[in-house]
């Protein structure tokens, strides 16, 4: 059993988050203590409860092969992220972006509960470390809530991102870099040194300094500074103790080693946020020299797929940013929403447009800015975008394809994306689903009097 104090933990610990969260949200948790499966079975659970419009923190106390209880689903919720700001849904973006900018360098300590166990050398076994099979059609067990965490040997400025990894060797992972983003531009510098990368994993730790993780940001600022705006206090760090690397004092495990620029192995398919199973990998090669741990860690573990937890664990952060950059450039911008069903390739704005041609001026700067997005849907303010049916009603009733449509081709997309090319370029579209100046019609409507009346009596019914 996990315990459910707090008194006894650390702010920035997982263990404090899950304590007063079930104290405060218990119908939000769910927790399960006879025996399951490693082999899908959290994945099938996590559908299961989605299939029936719930998405619930899940603990899984007793999971077969795995000497540690596991905690999942955590940002399967809006509402709980939502809640992990002090704020409901439509505050989220806002709080999101005013901790961001409130970024704090980290502080260095000299002990941790990370550092309660060090493994190293011929002792380090990766067979050991908690993993789970998360598909059927995934090559072996994964990890999914690894953050590699690599420091820019010239600044020391450090890059947090998140990489699927699988055991290839007794100390060795197989990776993929496919974002290809800053981590792979610090291997990129490491090859100019003529050496390995130096890196750690974190696996596991407070839901804030998971979603630091997921910040967009330039090359020359630092995750681990968002994690403390987010925070509210510098997130407390520790050195590794081969590269000194500084890692969260809080972390659950920590693998510690190098990525070499030059060694290629095999990686993938695992089941990806398209909800296709992906073997587009960079398949690089993570030799593990140290292993850091608590005595008695928690497996933090992220859906992976098209979860509802794996697209908002990466799409808020970079929601949150976009919402901020369209309302200072078009205020007749009202609300912006990725929806769920388009992955991260999807985008739906509304607006209360002033001039003709203002929803493609919003398209074209949401399609350049948002290197994921393919499509954008730009409708009235009087629509629903948190109804995929909403939105779609207003394309088939105020969209003319043969003059609301716009489509920029051999743009950079996604590389995970099994409809982008082998390097991952892509077309993208916006969709004009406005009424425009010459709409003709008047949306029907019951009148609030009318509902009150129907919301009492079907009350009384079900009474």
């Amino acid at each position: 059993m996990l315990m459910t104090e707090t008194q006894n933990f650390h702010p920035q610990d997982v263990r404090h988050f899950l304590a007063e969260y079930t104290a405060g949200h218990p119908g939000d948790v769910i927790e399960i203590d006879q025996q399951v499966s490693d082999d899908q079975d959290a994945t099938a659970l996590i559908w299961a409860l989605a299939a029936q419009g719930r998405q619930p923190l899940l603990r899984l106390n007793k999971v077969a092969h795995l000497d540690m209880p596991v905690l999942c689903n955590v940002f399967g919720s809006r509402q709980r992220i939502a809640r992990l700001f002090g704020t409901d849904e439509p505050g989220l973006h806002a709080e999101y972006q005013q901790r961001s900018r409130a970024a704090v360098p980290p502080r260095l300590v000299e002990d941790g509960p990370v550092l309660e166990r060090m493994i190293s050398g011929e002792e380090v076994d990766l067979n050991l470390l908690p993993m789970l099979q998360h598909f059927e059609t995934d090559r072996k067990k994964y990890i999914t809530s690894g953050m590699i965490l690599g420091e820019n040997p010239e600044s020391g400025i450090g890059n947090l991102s998140y990489h699927r990894a699988m055991i290839h060797a007794k100390n060795q992972l197989a990776t993929s870099l496919h974002s290809r983003g800053h981590l792979w531009r610090l291997l990129n510098m490491s090859k100019e040194l003529g050496k390995p990368m130096p890196v750690a994993m974190i696996i596991g730790g407070h839901p804030l300094f998971m979603l630091a993780a997921s910040a967009r940001l330039s090359f020359e600022e630092d995750e681990r500074d968002i994690a403390g705006g987010l925070m509210g206090a510098p997130l407390e760090v520790v050195k590794t103790p081969k590269y000194g690397i500084r890692v969260p004092a809080h972390a659950e495990i920590v693998l510690e080693g190098v990525i070499d620029h030059e060694a290629t192995v095999e990686e993938g398919p695992f089941g990806e946020f398209t909800g296709y199973s992906s073997d587009r990998s960079t398949n690089n090669l993570f030799t593990v020299e140290t292993i850091l741990r608590r005595n008695a860690p928690i497996l933090v573990s992220v859906a992976g797929g098209n979860s509802a937890e794996h697209l908002n664990l990466g799409r808020i952060p970079r929601e949150a940013e976009m919402v901020e950059k369209l309302r200072a450039r078009f205020p007749s911008v009202t609300a912006v929403h990725y929806p769920a069903s388009g992955t991260h390739f999807h985008a739906y704005v509304a607006i209360n447009q002033s001039r003709e041609g203002e929803a493609r001026q919003v398209m074209l700067g949401l399609l350049g800015w948002d290197q994921y997005l393919k499509n954008v849907i730009v409708v009235d303010a009087d629509v629903d975008i948190t109804r995929d049916e909403e939105v779609l009603w207003a394309v088939s009733s105020h969209f003319q394809p043969h003059r609301d449509v716009v489509i920029v081709e051999g743009l950079p997309g996604n590389a995970l994306d099994p409809s982008a090319s082998g390097i991952g370029t892509t077309s993208r579209m916006g969709l004009d689903a406005t009424r425009g100046p010459d709409f003709h019609g008047t949306r029907a409507r019951i009148s609030p009097e009318a509902q009150t009346r129907a919301a009492a009596l079907l009350q009384g019914l079900s009474g």
